[in-house]
């Protein structure tokens, strides 16, 4: 896949949860050459120092024009990074997407509101001969599927990376997990299931949440089973999406029912307490020890807790995993900080175990 230049903005909001397009994007993409990241908040710094404290030489600008006269590459898309509550375009958002096709640069969009439905940004996109992908547009029914049961058929392991509520980094650590396992020297893939892990290039997956419900089994099979005909895997790491408990939008069971995910990696974060943006409203969020037992009832074991570390210190994380792992009899780990590869003799059970 030839990547495309690309720069990525944020609105101020880079240091946010609410830019987790846009840290993906940081963390490494197939899709694009991420040539800058333009947020007014944090010019001249670098994207990757600002996100985990890790350079990634990808410059900081405080307006897209300081990014076109800077760069030394042409530049073909501007992806809008940030995720907004309820996917609308706000005004300010607008505004930067209107500049940045008036200087000839056609947008990529994850969020609902879809940029090729506001009038005045798709004239000026036609005039200019430019795309505007919005990726999460729906599929037509035409290319839509029924869950048919071919899911049998998919032998290698598959692998639910779920969370206990939203924006939790389910998609960074199941990007990580492929990522390990492909340098243990096994064929490892990755389904996405939203807008950021098509931006990041993975092959196969569907946008979970512009996917009509009759037939969300039938395109989470059919991803899953069209990677393992079309890849020959020998581990398959599904995305998960919101939790299977979350008030706004619950998700989960999908993936172990209709995908016949037998195994869990379960992502937590120990100091949240209620559900992403919803403190108003009575919900929290259930201990591990609870949510360990639904996924068995659905189906499945959960083999590793994975753990957020946002907002707190390393060591605070440590003490939780510790307290999780002697709670639970499974590992719990730090992704960001220590990587993944604990749970290389798992997954190699896994597969040792679908080959016999």
């Amino acid at each position: 896949m030839q990547k495309a230049n690309a720069i990525v903005i944020t609105g101020g909001y880079l240091d946010t949860s609410n830019a987790k397009t846009a840290h993906g994007l940081i963390r490494g993409t197939d899709r694009f050459n991420i040539v800058g990241i333009i947020d007014h908040k944090h010019p001249g710094k670098d994207a990757g120092e600002i996100l985990d404290k890790k350079p990634r030489n990808i410059p900081v600008f405080a307006t897209i024009e300081d990014a076109l006269k800077t760069s030394k590459e042409s530049i073909k898309y501007c992806i809008i990074g940030v995720a907004t509550k309820g996917g609308v375009i706000p005004e300010t958002l607008h505004a930067m997407i209107k500049e940045a096709l008036e200087l000839n640069l056609s947008i990529v969009n994850g969020l609902h509101d879809y940029v090729s439905e506001h009038e005045e940004l798709a004239v000026i996109a036609k005039q200019r001969g430019l795309e505007i992908i919005d990726v999460r547009k729906p599929k037509k029914f035409k290319d839509l599927h029924f869950w048919s049961g071919k899911i049998v058929e998919v032998k290698c392991p598959k692998i639910a990376v779920l969370g206990t509520d939203c924006a939790m980094g389910k998609r960074t650590t199941t990007r990580f997990l492929v990522e390990m396992m492909r340098k243990a020297g096994y064929k490892a893939e990755m389904i996405y299931t939203g807008q950021t892990g098509w931006m990041q290039g993975a092959k196969h997956g569907f946008i979970f949440d512009s996917t009509l419900n009759d037939f969300i089994s039938g395109e989470m099979e059919h991803a899953v089973w069209s990677c393992y005909q079309e890849e020959k895997p020998d581990i398959i790491f599904i995305e998960g999406q919101s939790s299977l408990r979350n008030p706004s939008g619950p998700a989960g069971s999908e993936w172990i029912v209709s995908a016949e995910a037998k195994a869990v990696i379960l992502q937590h974060s120990p100091i949240r307490k209620q559900y992403k943006d919803m403190e108003f409203y009575p919900a929290y969020l259930p201990s591990l020890k609870d949510e360990v037992s639904l996924i068995k009832m659905y189906g499945a074991d959960t083999i590793a807790i994975t753990i957020n570390t946002a907002k707190m210190a390393t060591e605070e994380a440590r003490k939780y995993a510790t307290s999780y792992e002697q709670e639970l009899n499974i590992p719990a780990i730090l992704p960001l900080e220590d990587g993944l590869e604990a749970l290389l003799p798992a997954f190699e059970k896994l597969i040792n175990e679908s080959k016999k």
